[in-house]
């Protein structure tokens, strides 16, 4: 197992953006986690540290918790390729996903046991009588018999879910199900993926959160925008200023390097107007969607709009291995659109090797951009949007999953009843093209829908609350739980 190492940032940088209340509601808290927590560590077990959502938000918790004096630590676990494919077809079931033909069956289970009792050793010989673990997504569910074995309170934490169950959902629960039930509690960002079988009284639902002040999130001007996006080519020119500096997570300065080969195809003029979707190469972002829309719709209504969709290098996400088919298949689409049309599409892959840098490229890019799309199948939450909503970008996303946590229909931004309506989409799309004032109204609509209800102050105290709740119960006694049965670990 890998160990993040998480800088300490100081909580009253929070109150630089919160009203009074808040943060004096937040130092209240903080003061009584430090009470609570004062003798054990609060670990966090995924499967990445790098690339997605669930590593975005711990970096940003974990950093102002250990501000707070709270011991948060963070532990990333190994596995080989089948392990991240078995688990991504987990991940696509209970996103309600229909089967690809592969099972989810005994040699599954023996090989994702196989992978998580080889990370064991570690993790046991770490976590102490009394410690509480969080552990997050289906990567982590097998770790709950053995964490309770040492004493530990668990906390399973989803990050994903369907509204509405399936066949598929089934599937992907009827897996998970013999690792969880015994979880001291459950978390989960919307109340409707909660599957039946887990007890009511052991859940939370916590939305996720963002970090205004993160280098994804920070403030840009105008100039640092453009400064960004010529450096690496994803708008055409080079610039003739220095390069943009910027500040690191660790408190070390970065420097925004040169890149010529980001994007399939040469970058849109300086000029032009920008519609950007960011999100990882994933079937279920439906890349390909906004692709065809874009091309078969807005490009013939209009002459100076682009597009540019936009993901991670898929080398960089380790725990994700349809990324790369998903980038293939969407690179042969573009491929086959006509010149004219093509020469307004573009795939931008974003690189993984620096995050830091990947984060200010995704800062200057989503605040470039004219109209912000998520026009997901599926999504848990769709951090994505919150990050483009914080930026008073205008929204345009799918009306499925967090999404509608976030949103509401022409007040924040405009939602897609049904996400593969492509017509639709392009009708809406272009809708915010046509109207500067309405774009801007819901832009600034969304800023403040952040500001009230997705910044980590809310987020930090409802996991407080959460631990209060946990510790004041008693703990689940090892010895119930030393006996194996099918779906446990033994």
């Amino acid at each position: 197992m890998q160990q993040v190492d998480i800088p300490a940032a100081p909580l009253e940088v929070l109150a630089l953006l919160l009203p009074a209340e808040r943060w004096f509601r937040l130092k209240e808290k903080a003061a009584h986690a430090r009470d609570l927590l004062s003798d054990r560590v609060v670990w966090n077990v995924s499967a990445t540290a790098e690339g997605g959502g669930v590593a975005e938000m711990l970096h940003t918790l974990l950093a102002y918790g250990r501000g707070a004096g709270v011991d948060l630590r963070w532990l990333v676990l190994d596995g080989d390729p089948e392990f991240f494919a078995i688990t991504k077809r987990i991940h696509n079931a209970l996103h309600g996903a229909e089967d690809d033909g592969h099972r989810l069956g005994a040699a599954e289970h023996e090989h994702y046991e196989r992978v998580l009792r080889g990370n064991l050793a570690e993790l046991t010989t770490l976590v102490r009588p009394g410690d509480i673990v969080l552990l997050h997504d289906p990567q982590t569910a097998g770790f709950v018999e053995a964490m309770h074995a040492v004493g530990a309170h668990v906390v399973w934490r989803c990050h994903i879910g369907r509204d509405d169950p399936t066949a598929a959902t089934a599937r992907g629960w009827d897996f998970l199900r013999g690792y969880l039930q015994d979880a001291d509690a459950f978390v989960f960002s919307r109340r409707a993926y909660v599957p039946t079988w887990v007890v009511s009284d052991r859940v939370r639902a916590i939305a996720p959160s963002i970090d205004p002040f993160s280098t994804k999130n920070r403030d840009l001007d105008d100039v640092e925008v453009d400064t960004v996006l010529r450096q690496v080519g994803l708008i055409a020119g080079r610039d003739a200023s220095p390069s943009l500096e910027f500040t690191r997570r660790d408190g070390t300065t970065g420097v925004v390097r040169r890149h010529t080969h980001l994007l399939s195809g040469p970058p849109p003029p300086a000029d032009a107007r920008l519609v950007v979707q960011v999100s990882r190469w994933d079937l279920l972002k439906d890349m390909a969607g906004v692709l065809s829309a874009f091309a078969d719709f807005i490009v013939p209504a209009t002459s100076d709009v682009h597009l540019i969709l936009a993901g991670p290098a898929v080398a960089g996400v380790s725990d994700d291995p349809e990324g790369a088919q998903v980038l293939a298949a969407c690179r042969a689409a573009w491929a086959r659109l006509p010149d004219p049309v093509r020469a307004r599409c573009h795939l931008a892959c974003i690189p993984m090797d620096d995050v830091d840098e990947n984060a200010i490229i995704v800062n200057a890019l989503q605040r470039r951009a004219t109209v912000v799309v998520q026009k997901s199948l599926q999504e848990g939450f769709g951090l994505t949007v919150t990050e483009a909503m914080w930026k008073s970008r205008p929204m345009l996303a799918s009306a499925v999953g967090g999404i509608q946590e976030q949103i509401v229909d022409g007040r924040e931004g405009l939602l897609l009843t049904d996400p593969r309506d492509l017509p639709g989409f392009a009708a809406r799309l272009q809708m915010l093209l046509d109207d500067p004032a309405m774009a801007e109204h819901l832009g600034r609509a969304g800023h403040q829908r952040v500001e009230d209800d997705f910044i980590g102050d809310r987020h930090l105290i409802q996991l407080v609350d959460l631990f209060e709740d946990l510790l004041g119960a008693v703990p689940t006694a090892a010895s119930g739980l030393t006996t194996a049965r099918p779906g446990r670990l033994s």
